[in-house]
């Protein structure tokens, strides 16, 4: 469930980009930080401000969202792929506590083509599913 427990290797971002979900130049992002797992997916342990609550000590679900489509399009993007959500279907289990550690997952389950399928979770630190989120990522056409 942790970091020490686990080989994962830090996933490199572009320098400085301004993404709301990982961007290092965004100062009002999440400025989330993957890391990548032996089996390919991706994982990220974050502490997300009271700043994105929706309810008093708890995200907003729209946030929820957004942490899980960041999860799952890391995914694809371990595989070295740039691919944009063309669809997702979240399924909120528990409320997600803010200012709390929490840990998203991110897998690639299959791909045809230019489309991408993948999964996204939320777990709380004691390992506990907060929220889970299934996903289409179309694969950006090279110009």
């Amino acid at each position: 469930m942790t970091e020490s427990t686990e080989h994962l290797v830090p996933m490199s971002h572009a320098a400085q980009n301004r993404c709301f979900g990982c961007g290092p130049a965004n100062p009002t992002g999440l400025r989330l930080e993957f890391l990548l797992a032996d089996d390919g997916s991706v994982v990220s342990f974050a502490t997300v401000s009271e700043a994105f609550e929706g309810h008093p000590g708890y995200l907003h679900g729209g946030v929820i969202a957004s942490l899980l489509d960041e999860a799952m399009s890391k995914a694809v993007r371990a595989k070295g792929l740039s691919a944009m959500t063309g669809k997702m279907e979240v399924h909120y289990h528990r409320p997600v506590p803010s200012q709390v550690s929490i840990r998203l997952e991110g897998k690639l389950v299959r791909s045809e083509g230019r489309k991408h399928w993948t999964e996204g979770k939320i777990r709380d630190a004691a390992g506990k599913e907060l929220a889970r989120a299934s996903g289409l990522y179309i694969e950006l056409r090279k110009n």
